[in-house]
């Protein structure tokens, strides 16, 4: 699709800068092209990895030669994938960008569990060696001093990968101030393709970076546009043309934002894990596409834009083609979201046999987004390390439970639903025929005391009862955690009203107490408790709601017109278990908190007291006023 321009011509200085510039490429040498000259750009780009650097199985709906789509399993993803995608399609083009928008960190065990932090995926993306990168909201999880230690490892290589935030002013005591670390991080960065120099600026998403990570106190984030908006104009003050903004703000404030520049020709984005793409991304599987890719929009003067997103977790490389005319115009943008997949098919739990593996893969190339590629082994390799040490992790003894931290999704006697998961110990002793599981009142409870050390603080947890798998006794290993939440759910801060609190309540009990109910999705709550009555009709099983009041280390009673932080796993938040009421929660109110939900565990464990004997940190249970169901009758 060819594009108009309606962009102002530069500045006299600036045509004269480019006037030069033409002069001096006329001796260049090779194919490329000179400035004056309209060029194609090729970007490569990636986002919101969040440390998944192995591939995992994926669903899908694909033709195995009968005509009509089935369910197929297929190894998918990885960043081994990514650095493949990567090299391959950068030899079809002379003039290659690639590029990663940022929230290369925290998500899976690999950012702090396999070496120092962020030590894996800084190997990986050197194996890439990125034309750009820019900083992430959860690049500021471990603080600035945090940040700092994995640029220096971004930059331990012989990539030297750029590292971008135009809005970002880091604090006098900060280890990346400016004075201390020097060229760490720049507003923006400019290469040259075909004789051309391009700028590329990066953004950082303000408000949330600040609300919800940890960069320094005295680490202030500017207003996006505004400091984009400076940079582009910097930039071609120096007669550069052709603006790139690396933009990680999400996808709904970039179509917001763009309008409010001038001179940018291509955003890409991150921080929404927004899937871009066409249809048939829905009917195979691979998830609902929010958007065309490339989404085209116009800046403030009514010059077109092209708007990218490469999706989350090493799982989609975005391809987007750039056409510019003589000035610098954008005259066209297509492209592809490339979804990497393996070649090892498998229907219903049986390896596909040769001619439904030729279907299958006749089928994937059909629908134009999905890619079979080869891992690449050197990136292979280079994770190789950190996989044995996440290996190692597992077995490793973390901590020590001296007495049951009994597993039961719903309260209630003898012949009631879910009675027989808990051990006979547990049932005998009879609290959680009261008050329910200790292991999903623990996490519960973890979620909010971690959330208000580091995620920019809450009133009150949600973990559904289902969602936690596994009693803890004994001896336990990293392995024996992960169970207790093997998922691999992010957690989300949803702002909802004291009457959402009650509401969220009635439909975790409709969901279970309902025609066909189902024992997962009984809530389980910190820094909150109430009283149930399964009998009682639907939106009349919850009263005596108390929520804890941290200024006066007291229980009072829910406000239903106040506004409480909730800190929650994604899967509820969205609605699943049955949670409609926070499924309707507006975007404004709510926040992708993006840590992964054991990994909030292991932080709570180990900050808990030693164990004298095994020298491990000790789990116990909490006392019995922290527990979410504070009375329970007429279970089932």
């Amino acid at each position: 699709m060819s594009l108009t321009s309606h962009r102002p011509a530069l500045r006299p200085l600036a045509v004269a800068l480019a006037a030069s510039a033409l002069i001096a490429g006329c001796g260049g040498s090779g194919n490329d092209t000179p400035a004056g000259q309209p060029l194609e750009l090729r970007i490569l780009h990636i986002n919101d990895h969040h440390s998944t650097l192995e591939s995992k199985s994926k669903t899908l709906q694909l033709d195995a030669g009968t005509g009509k789509a089935e369910a197929v399993a297929v190894d998918a993803a990885g960043f081994a994938r990514v650095t493949q995608a990567i090299e391959e399609l950068a030899t079809q083009s002379p003039n290659v960008l690639k590029l990663h928008a940022g929230d290369a960190l925290t998500g899976t065990l690999y950012f702090n569990r396999a070496g120092a932090d962020g030590e894996a995926d800084a190997a990986l993306m050197n194996t890439v060696c990125f034309d750009a990168f820019t900083l992430g909201n959860h690049e500021f999880d471990k603080g600035d001093s945090g940040l700092k230690s994995f640029l220096d490892r971004l930059r331990a290589g012989t990539c030297k990968t750029p590292v971008l935030s135009a809005n970002v002013r880091f604090g006098a005591n900060s280890a990346l101030n400016a004075a201390k670390a020097p060229g760490y991080v720049n507003p923006s960065t400019v290469v040259e393709r075909g004789g051309q120099k391009i700028g590329i600026v990066g953004l950082t998403i303000a408000g949330k970076t600040k609300a919800s990570s940890s960069p320094d106190t005295d680490t202030t984030f500017e207003d996006e546009a505004t400091a984009a908006q400076r940079e582009i104009d910097a930039l071609r003050a120096k007669g550069i043309n052709k603006i790139i903004v690396m933009s990680h703000v999400g996808y709904e404030y970039d179509r917001q934002i763009v309008p409010k520049l001038s001179g940018v020709d291509v955003v890409v984005g991150g921080d929404s894990h927004t899937l871009l793409g066409p249809d048939v991304l829905n009917t195979t599987g691979v998830g609902t596409p929010g958007g065309a890719y490339p989404t085209r929009l116009t800046d403030r003067d009514g010059s077109p834009v092209c708007v990218v997103q490469a999706w989350e977790y090493a799982q989609v490389v975005g391809d987007l083609k750039v056409q510019f005319d003589a000035d610098g115009r954008v005259t066209q943008c297509t492209g592809t979201p490339h979804v990497l997949i393996g070649d090892s098919f498998t229907i219903a739990g049986k390896a596909a046999t040769d001619a439904q593996k030729t279907a299958l893969k006749a089928s994937a190339a059909a629908t134009g987004v999905l890619r079979v590629t080869t891992p690449s082994a050197k990136a292979t390799a280079a994770l190789q390390p950190f996989k044995d040490k996440v290996a190692q992790f597992n077995l490793k003894q973390v901590a020590t439970v001296p007495r049951e931290l009994c597993s039961r999704r719903v309260p209630g006697g003898v012949g009631t639903m879910n009675y027989s998961q808990s051990s006979a110990a547990c049932n005998a002793e009879g609290s959680v025929s009261v008050r329910g599981g200790d292991i999903q009142q623990l996490v519960a409870q973890a979620y909010l005391e971690e959330a208000n050390r580091h995620y920019g603080g809450a009133d009150i947890t949600l973990q559904s009862g289902g969602g936690v798998r596994i009693p803890l006794l004994g001896q336990v290993t990293a392995a024996q955690v992960i169970q207790v939440l093997p998922f691999g759910n992010k957690l989300f801060r949803l702002d909802i009203t004291g009457t959402e609190v009650k509401g969220m309540l009635e439909d975790g009990l409709q969901a279970v107490y309902g025609p066909s109910g189902t024992t997962g999705p009984y809530p389980y709550t910190g820094g909150l408790r109430f009283d149930v009555n399964a009998a009682a009709a639907a939106g009349q099983r919850v009263s005596g709601i108390e929520v804890y009041d941290n200024a006066s280390k007291s229980w009072k009673p829910l406000d239903t017109a106040r506004t409480y932080k909730l800190f929650v796993l994604s899967f509820n938040a969205t609605g699943g278990d049955g949670y409609k009421t926070l499924a309707a929660v507006p975007d404004a109110r709510r926040l992708d908190i993006g840590v992964l939900d054991s990994d909030v565990f292991f932080n709570y464990i180990e900050r808990q007291p030693v164990d004298a004997v095994s020298g491990l940190p000790l789990l116990s249970r909490l006392a019995t006023d922290l527990y979410s169901t504070r009375s329970f009758q007429g279970g089932r």
